[in-house]
């Protein structure tokens, strides 16, 4: 009988916590959610050079955070660390790192700790794209696409969680892809590992969650193509769903995700339905959505990231 009290009592809380569960995201979802500051902390930015990593850098900059900045191509960073200082940043850190090589990221991983401090945000963003069709792309160059998008999460969680453990504080950024969601044509490797990207990053919320380790964050962002030119020649079939977004608004909604704590950012949000769709609709049904919505050739114009000469 006291067994069966038991299993009605939880049964009963798990009630009432789910229900005050839902009515919290319906009140945000009116009213936005407090903005936590960030003036002080330690945010360590990956692909700092370019792109969607220095318009973040500078946003961070102008809200009083220490940067540190990591990027493959010195000459680009340095840049990114002058914008930075200009955008009011008065704490900026520029480090030279190939992240997908692990002692690399572990050798400037202890420089970062002994010169500036404990990272306290970590924004993994560094990615590459190869924009080839599966049996058109060389070994070595899907290799590298794994070692810069997936594995350099690994090695940077493994040189900076540590600390974030012991301080009970943190925040741990994913920019993963809606190429992480749903499988397209032309993207194999940067499905896999924006996939396997997203899947770790929710694995590690979930570890940090069972054991407690409250004041640790994660946000997991997952945009479709932004205009940064990483994706350039790529194209949508359905602009008012399926927008190209513009870089300014993606950075100003992945900053108020980070500052608000949000677990998930898609952009468009149409990104959200999708998945929703992916996961009750017959598979055949799915595929026609995805071939009005041009998911099978939108990326047969790539020609991707032009290099400075």
């Amino acid at each position: 009988m006291s067994q069966h009290l038991e299993s009605v009592k939880n049964l009963l809380v798990f009630l009432g916590k789910s229900l005050l569960s839902v009515l919290e995201a319906l009140l945000f979802h009116i009213i936005s959610k407090p903005r936590k500051n960030v003036a002080g902390e330690i945010v360590l930015i990956t692909g700092a050079g370019s792109g969607l990593g220095r318009l973040l850098a500078l946003q961070f900059a102008r809200l009083g955070a220490v940067l540190v900045l990591w990027d493959v191509n010195k000459e680009s960073n340095d840049e990114t660390h002058q914008l930075a200082r200009e955008a009011g940043a008065a704490r900026v850190h520029a480090y030279t790192c190939d992240c997908s090589r692990r002692e690399e990221v572990y050798r400037v991983a202890d420089q970062v700790k002994n010169e500036v401090g404990d990272v306290s945000i970590l924004i993994n963003n560094a990615g590459i794209v190869t924009g080839r069709n599966f049996l058109d792309c060389p070994d070595d160059l899907m290799e590298k696409s794994f070692d810069v998008n997936f594995k350099a999460h690994l090695w940077m969680y493994k040189a900076f969680l540590p600390a974030m453990i012991a301080n009970n504080h943190g925040h741990l950024v994913c920019i993963s892809s809606s190429a992480g969601l749903i499988g397209v044509n032309g993207l194999q490797d940067l499905c896999s590992v924006k996939f396997a990207a997203l899947g770790f990053a929710e694995s590690m919320f979930i570890e940090t969650l069972a054991k407690k380790q409250w004041g640790i964050k994660t946000t997991i962002v997952c945009p479709f193509f932004i205009k940064t030119g990483m994706f350039e020649g790529c194209t949508t079939k359905c602009p008012t769903l399926l927008p190209i977004l513009d870089p300014e608004y993606a950075v100003r909604k992945i900053i108020d995700a980070i500052l608000q704590e949000q677990l998930y950012l898609y952009m468009p949000k149409f990104l959200y339905f999708m998945v929703f769709l992916k996961s009750i609709l017959p598979i055949k049904t799915g595929i026609l959505i995805a071939d009005y919505l041009g998911v099978f050739h939108m990326t047969e114009g790539f020609t991707g990231q032009k290099k400075k000469t």
